[in-house]
C-alpha cells in the first residue's frame, strides 16, 4: 500500500529524488544552522542553487523541532521547509520529530501550499530508527490532515532507497 485517504486528503509514499519532486513544497532535513551540508540538504543546494541558502543565511537557524521555509531556486517545488530534525541520543527524540514534522505542515498551510514533500526526517547522519521515524512521522501527518484546518491535499513521502520506502509502507498498513 503507497496511499492512504484521511477524510479527502491524501498521503502517498513514493521512491525518488526528493529535489525532482514537482510539489508545492520539498522538506530539508535540515540542521538547527540551516547549513545545507550533506545529504538531502546537499543535494537542494546543489540542484536549487545558492538562493536557498543565502534566504537560510538571512533567517540565521532554528531550534530542533522547529521549520522554516524559503524559496527553492531552480528547483521544480516553488518552496523549501527546513525542518530541523533531533540527533539520536539528545533525548526526547520522539517528540522533536513530531514537533518538526508538525511545524513543516504549518510552514506549508501558512503559505495555503496542497502539496509537500517529507523525506525520512533525521535518519540520515542523525542516526533516528527508520521503523521509529515512519511511525511518528506518518502519525503526525495523520492527525494533522484529520484535526488542523489546513490547505494541504496531499503529502507525500519521498523516500530515497528501497528499504526505506518498504519501512514507511509497513508503517502506513500498520495505521488505522
Amino acid at each position: 500500500m503507497d496511499e492512504k485517504k484521511v477524510g479527502t486528503k491524501t498521503i502517498r509514499l513514493v521512491q525518488g529524488d526528493i529535489t525532482e519532486m514537482e510539489t508545492d513544497a520539498i522538506v530539508n532535513a535540515a540542521n538547527a544552522q540551516l547549513i545545507l551540508g550533506g545529504g538531502v540538504a546537499g543535494a537542494i543546494r546543489t540542484k536549487g542553487g545558492p538562493s536557498i541558502q543565502e534566504e537560510c543565511n538571512r533567517i540565521g537557524g532554528t531550534h530542533v523541532g522547529g521549520a522554516v521555509i524559503t524559496g527553492a531556486g531552480n528547483l521544480k517545488a516553488r518552496y523549501v521547509i527546513h525542518a530541523v530534525g533531533p540527533r539520536m541520543g539528545e533525548g526526547d527524540e520522539d517528540r522533536k520529530l513530531e514537533d518538526a514534522t508538525r511545524n513543516s505542515l504549518l510552514r506549508a498551510t501558512e503559505k495555503s501550499l496542497e502539496s509537500v514533500a517529507f523525506p525520512a526526517i533525521s535518519t540520515g547522519i542523525f542516526g533516528f530508527p527508520k521503523d521509529r521515524c515512519a511511525r511518528i512521522m506518518l502519525k503526525t501527518v495523520a492527525e494533522f490532515l484529520k484535526n488542523e484546518k489546513t490547505t494541504l491535499q496531499e503529502v507525500v513521502f519521498c523516500l530515497w532507497g528501497e528499504e526505506d520506502l518498504r519501512v514507511f509502507r509497513k508503517a502506513l498498513g500498520e495505521m488505522d
